[in-house]
C-alpha cells in the first residue's frame, strides 16, 4: 500500500496505513513507534532546555531532571493503561506475569501506554529531580508544557504506523485505511471501510496547541504552574473530543471512555491549578531556583537578562549613592516572602 495520500480526480480520496511498522536490523526489531516517542522525548528535551536558561538556569539541568522523570513517565503509562484494560492482561488464559511470553502486563514493547498515566509518572519524577537541582517545580513545568505537547504530537504518528487508535467509520475524503485483518476492524463492515484518523487530529491540535503556548509563554503572568495548567485544559479538553469518537476496546464506566473520565479530570485539575495559583502566587517568580539554592556555575551568565521582556530579570539592581540625611522613598513589600 502506498504511502501517498489516496487522490481521485486531484481530490484527496483517502489516507493510507503504512506497510511496515518496524524494521530489523540483525537480531533487533526497531519499531516506529518508539521512534516517534523517542524523537518526541529530543525534542521536549531540548526546547525545555532552551526556556529554562532564558528563564535564568543552569544549561541542561534539563537531563538531570529527566533521569528520573522519562522512566517514571514510562512507567506510570504502562500502570495505567494496564488498569484501564484489565480484560486485555487478567483472566483466564491470559499470560498476564511470564515476560517471556506474549501478552504480559510487561511486554510495553507490544504496546500499550497511557499519556495520563505518564503524566502522573512524569511528575513525580519531575517533582524530585527539581528537589534533587533546586528548580522550583512549577518554573520546569511552565518550561516543559511547550514541548511536552510537541511530543505528545510527534508520538501519535507511532499510532498510525500501528494501524491502532483509530475513530469511526467515515466517508470523509480524509478517512483513514485500515486493512479488514486488523483485529480492531469492526465485524461486519465491508472491505475497504475508512475511519476518522484520530492520530490525524490529534496531531494537529497538539500542534496549534504548541503555538498557543509557546505565545502565551511569553507573557509573565504565565508563571508559577500557570502555563502548565494551560497545557492540562488544552491537551485534555482535546481528548475528550477524540475519546469520544474513536472504536477501540475500553473500559466504560458510567457510560464514558475511561480515557474520557481521565482528560475531564485533566481539566479539573487544570482549572484548579490556574485558580489556586494565581491567588496564591499574584506577583512574578523571583528566581527559576528554590529558595537557598542556585546555579552551581555561578560564573556563567544568565541569559534571561539578554531579552528581560520575555522573563523576570533576577539581577541585582545598579546601586546608587544616597545623600546623607536623606529619608527612604520606598519600602520592602509586606507580602514578598509569599510571593517565593
Amino acid at each position: 500500500m502506498s504511502l501517498a495520500l489516496h487522490t481521485f480526480n486531484g481530490v484527496l480520496a483517502s489516507i493510507p496505513s503504512p506497510p511496515v511498522s518496524y524494521i530489523d536490523l540483525g537480531p533487533i526489531r526497531i519499531h516506529f513507534y518508539a521512534l516517534c516517542i523517542i524523537a518526541g522525548i529530543i525534542a521536549a528535551a531540548l526546547i525545555t532546555n532552551h526556556r529554562l536558561t532564558k528563564r535564568g538556569a543552569e544549561p541542561w539541568v534539563v537531563i538531570d531532571i529527566s533521569i528520573l522523570a522519562v522512566p517514571l513517565a514510562i512507567i506510570g503509562a504502562r500502570i495505567f493503561h494496564v488498569l484501564t484494560h484489565p480484560n486485555f492482561y487478567f483472566g483466564e488464559g491470559k499470560n498476564t506475569w511470564n515476560p517471556f511470553e506474549p501478552g504480559s502486563v510487561w511486554a510495553i514493547w507490544e504496546g500499550g501506554i497511557a499519556i495520563f498515566g505518564a503524566l502522573i509518572g512524569g511528575a513525580i519524577g519531575a517533582y524530585l529531580g527539581c528537589k534533587w537541582t533546586g528548580i522550583r517545580f512549577w518554573t520546569f513545568a511552565d518550561a516543559l508544557a511547550p514541548g511536552l505537547l510537541l511530543a505528545q504530537a510527534m508520538g501519535r504518528f507511532g499510532n498510525w504506523f500501528n494501524h491502532e487508535l483509530f475513530g469511526l467509520p467515515t466517508d470523509l475524503p480524509w478517512g483513514l485505511e485500515i486493512e479488514s485483518t486488523n483485529s480492531a476492524f469492526p465485524p461486519g463492515l465491508p472491505e475497504g471501510t475508512l475511519f476518522h484518523p484520530t492520530f490525524l487530529y490529534e496531531v494537529l491540535w497538539n500542534g496549534l496547541g504548541v503555538l498557543v503556548l509557546l505565545w502565551l509563554g511569553r507573557k509573565l503572568f504565565f508563571q508559577w504552574g500557570r502555563l502548565f495548567a494551560i497545557y492540562l485544559i488544552w491537551y485534555s479538553a482535546g481528548r475528550v473530543v477524540w475519546e469520544s469518537i474513536r472504536i477501540d476496546p475500553s473500559e466504560i464506566i458510567l457510560g464514558l471512555r475511561s480515557n474520557v473520565w481521565a482528560a475531564i479530570i485533566g481539566i479539573v485539575v487544570g482549572l484548579a491549578i490556574l485558580v489556586v495559583q494565581t491567588r496564591r502566587h499574584p506577583g512574578l517568580e523571583p528566581s527559576p531556583y528554590q529558595p537557598g539554592r542556585g546555579r552551581k556555575d555561578v560564573d556563567a551568565d544568565v541569559e534571561s537578562q539578554d531579552n528581560p521582556s520575555d522573563f523576570v530579570d533576577v539581577s541585582e539592581p545598579p546601586s546608587e549613592e544616597i545623600t546623607a540625611g536623606a529619608s527612604a522613598t520606598s519600602t520592602a513589600p509586606s507580602d514578598a516572602e509569599g510571593s517565593r
